[in-house]
């Protein structure tokens, strides 16, 4: 059974980098298809950034879908990066959460973006707490993540780890990853906690189903009070 753990997700995804970048660049994951790509493109879009960072960029589709923004793009899996740097279209660099957390990092971008990368627990808290060392003041962190409503399935709704799954992919994945389950309430407590003012939350929905496909949160860097 794989241990409930961030190091469990790490270790995960360098057994999949090369299948998942198939499945990005092949077309494979319908909601992103349908909804959530571009969700999340018009959710940095309407922020106007001209630079930025992707945090846990993966094969960095992300980054070259925002053309005329600086764009550097981060992952802690070195076969992810290899990808994103062989397609190009940015600047992508191997770095994990820790070392983001520890101020490695040390950017000062309009805009940070987590698209469905935040799925571990102390990891994701470091990377939030570490804000003011890659956005500056007045920049924003927009996440999207599954929906709390519709990702809870039958367990309880509560935070707490959860048994990851590759359902729906191809066979060539292997070893699914774990995940930390959030509430709407202890995602917006997070920014909130580390001086992320929660600007904006959209709930895009599933054209066929109607359910919320996504959920994607905007905080402000503020100013601390002095």
């Amino acid at each position: 059974m794989t241990a409930h753990t961030d190091a469990a997700i790490l270790e995960s995804w360098s057994h999949n980098a090369e299948p998942w970048t198939a499945a990005v660049r092949g077309g494979e994951i319908e909601t992103r298809k349908l909804v959530t790509d571009a969700a999340i493109v018009d959710a940095v879009r309407a922020q106007a950034p001209r630079s930025g960072v992707d945090l846990g960029c993966g094969e960095g589709w992300l980054v070259r879908a925002l053309p005329g923004v600086a764009m550097v793009g981060v992952d802690a899996i070195a076969g992810l990066v290899e990808q994103a740097r062989a397609a190009g279209g940015g600047e992508f660099r191997v770095m994990s959460y820790e070392e983001i957390a520890a101020g490695k990092l040390a950017l000062a971008a309009d805009i940070a973006v987590a698209n469905f990368s935040l799925i571990g627990k102390e990891a994701v808290d470091g990377l939030f707490a570490a804000a003011p060392t890659y956005l500056r003041q007045g920049g924003t962190l927009i996440v999207q993540t599954v929906h709390p409503l519709t990702a809870c399935g039958d367990a309880p709704y509560v935070d707490g780890w959860r048994a990851g799954s590759w359902a729906g992919f191809s066979d060539d994945f292997r070893d699914a990853p774990p995940w930390y389950f959030r509430t709407v309430a202890s995602w917006i407590a997070l920014f909130e906690l580390h001086g992320l003012r929660v600007i904006e939350m959209r709930e895009p929905l599933h054209p066929r189903t109607g359910k919320p496909a996504s959920m994607i949160l905007a905080g402000r860097l503020c100013t601390p009070p002095t």
